[in-house]
């Protein structure tokens, strides 16, 4: 954040030859862009993600697919729903959202393939997916259990103002 204060500083006081810009401003001053779709690549070795997709770490995309399908239907019921999550419900959801942003972070599956702390790697993995649908079944059963929420959000409130709403598409 220094960095950018201390840029924008720069380009104001010393420097005019580098003019700060939006987007939107940019695209109406040169309406025409050349449109181009990156290869998936990665900064991993042979550049191919080869370090996220391998034999160590397959088994992890099979329950990140489904805690992450399972999170868009919630987000959807919820959302088309005509009464909105109370805020007990709104909780659990912003917490869902962590969860799965926690259990789908690739520094697990980097680490199971470099085998340094495998067991950690595997463990904040399966942690995170199992309180998932933990929170899940409870968020369909309309049974939310407010200390064990509680807990969580004491212990992993990363991302504090979570939208569960933009799983809802």
């Amino acid at each position: 954040m220094q960095f950018l204060d201390d840029l924008f500083r720069q380009m104001h006081f010393n420097d005019r030859s580098v003019e700060p810009i939006t987007v939107s401003a940019y695209l109406d001053r040169h309406p025409k862009n050349q449109v181009a779709t990156p290869s998936a690549s990665s900064w991993g070795a042979k550049g191919f993600n080869e370090y996220w997709l391998n034999e160590s770490n397959a088994w992890v995309y099979r329950h990140l697919h489904e805690a992450a399908e399972r999170m868009v239907a919630l987000a959807r019921k919820f959302a088309a729903g005509g009464t909105p999550p109370g805020p007990l419900e709104e909780r659990a959801l912003k917490q869902c959202v962590r969860e799965l942003l926690l259990a789908q972070s690739s520094d697990w599956a980097f680490i199971m393939k470099t085998g340094t702390t495998v067991s950690y790697a595997t463990r904040r993995t399966n942690e995170a997916i199992l309180r998932f649908m933990k929170l899940h079944d409870e968020l369909v059963h309309g049974r939310i259990d407010e200390p064990y929420l509680k807990a969580l959000e004491a212990k992993d409130n990363l991302f504090a103002d979570a939208d569960w709403r933009v799983y809802a598409g």
